[in-house]
């Protein structure tokens, strides 16, 4: 790990209270970036923070529900107003209901792509502006779900797909400007997220089985590896790019 490939650098780090979130945190602090800390749960936001600081670190905290157009940009600004810059955003905030696709709720599923898309886009929207003033980057949280079908995930796999081509619209339209954007496409990793997992009555064993293909699932470092990579200049030259980390999923 290269200590000084973030040093100087600003990132904005949404869903950093626990799992992907908290790792990209903690990764890109230790690779010399000053992180700001968001996510809607407050206490939790502010220990991951804490946690930077402890292991020698700059982090602050902000509570942020992406949902919020509002909070979006107070976070961004709050970020840029402390730090004079803002260099990279992740986006990792997000959330998973898992239903047979005739039995979503209208409220589940409008919540899903409000959260894991418009959320992100809120983010964007925000942030672009001051990225475009650093030649900076974003990396967005996709999914292999939003690459391939995901049994039981109709509302998730509609918002991480949407997410991709999102990722690629922003990679083609700002990309002459200097700015990158690119997506990570985990497949199963060990998160909070994973770990509340509701698996509806009547699944196809079959159909859950193809979801993985190691024996082993993801864990949250190795995504926040990856997306460490993508923010840095090391990925100069990656733009638009939907990567896979998902032990096989895909292929």
């Amino acid at each position: 790990m290269d200590a000084e490939r973030l040093q100087g650098k600003v990132a904005l780090v949404t869903g950093a209270a626990s799992g992907i979130g908290r790792a990209t945190a903690l990764r890109l602090a230790s690779e010399g970036a000053r992180v700001f800390c968001c996510d809607l749960q407050s206490e939790a936001c502010e220990a991951t923070a804490k946690a930077v600081r402890e292991a020698g670190g700059e982090a602050s905290a902000a509570t942020c529900d992406v949902v919020r157009s509002e909070d979006c940009d107070s976070s961004v600004s709050l970020a840029v107003e402390a730090a004079g810059h803002l260099d990279v955003l992740v986006n990792v905030a997000g959330i998973g209901i898992y239903r047979h696709a005739t039995d979503f709720t209208d409220d589940e599923w409008r919540r899903v792509l409000e959260v894991n898309l418009t959320g992100t886009f809120f983010m964007c929207r925000a942030a672009i502006p001051h990225l475009l003033e650093t030649c900076g980057s974003i990396v967005n949280m996709a999914s292999a779900a939003g690459l391939s079908g995901t049994p039981y995930g109709a509302a998730y796999a509609a918002s991480k797909g949407g997410v991709v081509i999102l990722t690629k619209t922003l990679a083609v339209e700002y990309g002459r400007q200097g700015m990158r954007t690119n997506c990570v496409c985990p497949g199963g990793v060990d998160t909070p997220l994973l770990r509340s997992y509701d698996v509806p009555g009547g699944v196809d064993p079959i159909l859950m089985a193809r979801m993985q293909l190691l024996p082993t699932i993801g864990r949250p470092e190795e995504i926040a590896a990856l997306i460490a990579y993508l923010a840095s200049d090391e990925a100069r030259y990656v733009n638009g790019s939907a990567v896979s980390i998902d032990g096989g999923q895909v292929a």
